[in-house]
């Protein structure tokens, strides 16, 4: 039998070709894997960062939102209060018969037969109108409607602060 080492030797240097072009191919490869892998962890990592970023943003002004709905609720309170205690010192004070109610009749009423005298004062301010003094029941009446006015007017300030404040 006659080897041909010729051909066994072209075979081998084919071969080992071979196995070097693979060798280098998967080399090749596996650096343009190596730099797809990094620039994906760069791209993820600079998502990340954006979105935290907009994460803090969105919760600072999340923030701010609330310290401005804290402080508007603290004066919606406090206004609410001083509105509370004013209309409890008139009360009392009309309670404690410090304080009457009047009320100025039409002059042309007083002449057509109103059986209300005209009390002139010297410190008026109404210059000699004939005035009507309140029942202190009608009063109260009058100043627990004043009241709920006057908290409705506060409330409505505060929603009008509140929408003012999402608006900018």
């Amino acid at each position: 039998m006659n080897v041909p080492w010729r051909l066994l030797g072209l075979l081998a240097l084919v071969l080992a070709g071979f196995g070097a072009a693979w060798q280098f191919q998967n080399w090749r490869y596996g650096q343009q894997l190596a730099e797809q892998v990094r620039q994906h962890a760069e791209t993820l990592n600079q998502l990340t960062q954006a979105a935290a970023t907009a994460q803090q943003a969105e919760q600072d002004k999340r923030l701010a939102l609330e310290q401005r709905l804290a402080a508007s609720e603290q004066t919606h309170f406090r206004k609410m209060t001083d509105a509370q205690r004013d209309q409890d010192r008139l009360r009392d004070r009309l309670a404690t018969s410090d304080l009457r109610l009047s009320v100025l009749l039409d002059a042309s009423d007083a002449a057509k037969g109103c059986g209300v005298p005209a009390t002139a004062g010297a410190g008026g301010v109404d210059h000699a109108a004939v005035r009507a003094r309140l029942d202190p029941a009608h009063a109260q009446r009058i100043i627990a409607i004043t009241d709920t006015g006057d908290r409705g007017l506060i409330t409505l300030q505060a929603c009008q602060a509140y929408v003012r404040s999402l608006v900018h």
